[in-house]
């Protein structure tokens, strides 16, 4: 099927492609394994995380995104162009339209290495726009209003907190503490506690089933398996929510700072609208029970948590996508625009 129009939420952990009229067709980790003695690429995507932790010495599982931001151009391009291959289709001789997600601290060196990656990847024209205002977007807010809405949208590699009116960003703060942050927490909290040595992924399951930023009455727990520090053999340990309360609240409390940081330089009229509406919180961070929660009792002002969190810079590159010849005139120069 021939696709002209490609909106990728090009993420530290996850990449998610969506295509008008056929919604979200790719989420995969943003990950690349390589062949060490001529980088040669072996894997990307789903295939190479399942790589992690269990490849011999001659392959290394890679992330070729660091914090939202190109690590390794040759890497991410490799990347970029399975991703635009697969969504375009294997036969399609026209280069799509591509619409890409980018922390709102990028710079316009970073920039430019997202647009060249993008084209020499397949990529017809590139737009950049910054995440914030794509996961305003796809979480159903109205930019363009002259009203202040704030969200906080927390992904693998950055936490991004951003006051938006009229169509751009007024006031913002890009933070490296997110996801992957969550998972080394309760990595050392368990090596700590229990004398265990985990993996990402054994992190990344116990966060999704019993991660919370509250703590809780319910004793909820959680069978983890690793390697026993003090032996070097297999065991078993069982941690409860709680745990994992304790390993990420100083995490959670930084991004806290940040959105007080944003408030702090946010113009009094606009902060008396977020007041009265309250923050929207997206990224794959939001599912994490009881962050609306959090930021209530922290910051004294309603949270809530968007539909679909994981998928809003998707959807918002899918919003830019159906307009695309009204966003290019105005949104883009705007949400694109070096700070």
């Amino acid at each position: 099927m021939f696709t002209g129009k490609i909106g990728i939420d090009l993420g530290t952990t996850n990449t998610i492609v969506f295509v008008p009229g056929q919604g979200f067709i790719i989420n995969e980790p943003t990950i690349v394994a390589l062949s060490a003695p001529d980088n040669s690429v072996l894997a990307i995507g789903k295939e190479a995380k399942e790589m992690i932790g269990r490849t011999p010495d001659d392959i290394t599982a890679y992330r070729p995104l660091k914090d939202g931001v190109i690590a390794d151009y040759y890497v991410t391009k490799a990347m970029l162009q399975y991703f635009i291959a697969k969504a375009a289709g294997r036969f399609n001789i026209f280069k799509p339209d591509v619409v890409i997600s980018v922390p709102a601290g990028i710079t316009s060196t970073e920039r430019r290495a997202v647009i060249n990656a993008a084209r020499e990847a397949g990529a017809r024209e590139a737009y950049i726009v910054k995440e914030p205002i794509l996961a305003a977007l796809g979480a159903g807010i109205p930019v363009n209003s002259p009203s202040g809405n704030m969200i906080i949208n927390i992904g693998g590699g950055t936490s991004e907190v951003a006051v938006i009116s009229l169509g751009g960003i007024v006031t913002w703060s890009s933070l490296r503490v997110a996801g992957n942050k969550f998972d080394q927490a309760i990595i050392d909290m368990i090596k700590k506690k229990h004398s265990l040595a985990i993996g990402e992924q054994m992190a990344e399951t116990v966060k999704i089933e019993i991660g919370a930023a509250l703590a809780s009455r319910s004793k909820t727990e959680f069978r983890v398996r690793g390697r026993d520090i003090a032996s070097g053999l297999p065991k078993d340990v069982v941690i409860t929510a709680n745990e994992v309360v304790d390993a990420l609240r100083d995490h959670l409390m930084d991004i806290a700072a940040s959105v007080q940081s944003v408030f702090n330089e946010t113009p009094p009229e606009l902060a008396a609208d977020i007041m009265e509406k309250g923050i929207i919180l997206s990224g794959g961070g939001a599912n994490l029970r009881y962050i609306d929660e959090f930021f209530k009792r922290v910051l004294g002002v309603a949270a809530y948590v968007a539909e679909d969190p994981l998928f809003c810079v998707a959807k918002g590159s899918g919003a830019i996508l159906n307009h695309l010849d009204i966003y290019k005139r105005t949104l883009l120069n705007k949400a694109s625009g070096n700070r």
